[in-house]
């Protein structure tokens, strides 16, 4: 999403491109199992939400966009729920994106949660907007409310979300997932990119 600002005022919390997603208090435990793509063993860690399995495939954990200070605070977040683990891969598609990985939830054995749920309750992540599955979405978003209420991970410090009245720091996050609090001023839609006045 791409911003543009006017004057504003703080009243309401807007989550740049969830806003039409289910509400934050979706109860953690809805379901999220779509169809097995297939498993492997996690090999390597190679960002805050992918990883290279042995077999030299490369996944990106659908649903999510994490967080944290640095990113060796991500790929540590990551690696502490994987490494070393076999894992099952679940979603809509196996086909690759252009650059050569698989987006799928993943599970660990005996585990009917998947990993992005317990990086999102330990604040270890934010949800992503562009799910389509709405079991998944709801998981995903109530367990990121789960630790929004408790200000766990990321939720424990008060830079996770923005005030459209510094535009500054949100500048400052171009590029990435943000979460804005501001009065919605206008929308207008161009194309694929959608400007949200404060």
């Amino acid at each position: 999403m791409v911003l543009s600002f006017a004057k504003s005022r703080p009243q309401l919390v807007c989550v740049l491109a969830c806003v039409l997603l289910a509400d934050f208090g979706a109860p953690a435990s809805a379901a999220c199992a779509p169809p097995e793509l297939g498993e492997g063993h996690v090999a390597e860690i190679i960002g805050g939400r992918s990883f290279r399995l042995d077999d030299g495939r490369e996944i990106r954990l659908a649903g999510i966009e994490p967080v944290g200070a640095t990113r060796a605070d991500r790929i540590n977040a990551l690696s502490a729920l994987l490494v070393g683990h076999d894992v099952s891969l679940r979603g809509a598609d196996d086909a690759p994106d252009r650059y050569g990985r698989q987006t799928a939830f993943v599970y660990l054995p005996a585990s009917d949660t998947p990993v992005q749920a317990q990086l999102l309750s330990a604040g270890a992540a934010l949800a992503s907007p562009e799910l389509e599955d709405r079991d998944c979405a709801a998981a995903l978003l109530g367990a990121e409310s789960e630790a929004r209420q408790a200000q766990r991970g990321t939720w424990a410090v008060n830079s996770v979300i923005k005030n459209a009245e510094s535009p500054d720091d949100i500048l400052a996050g171009v590029g990435r997932f943000t979460v804005v609090e501001g009065t919605v001023l206008s929308v207008h839609q161009s194309g694929a990119t959608a400007y949200l006045n404060f």
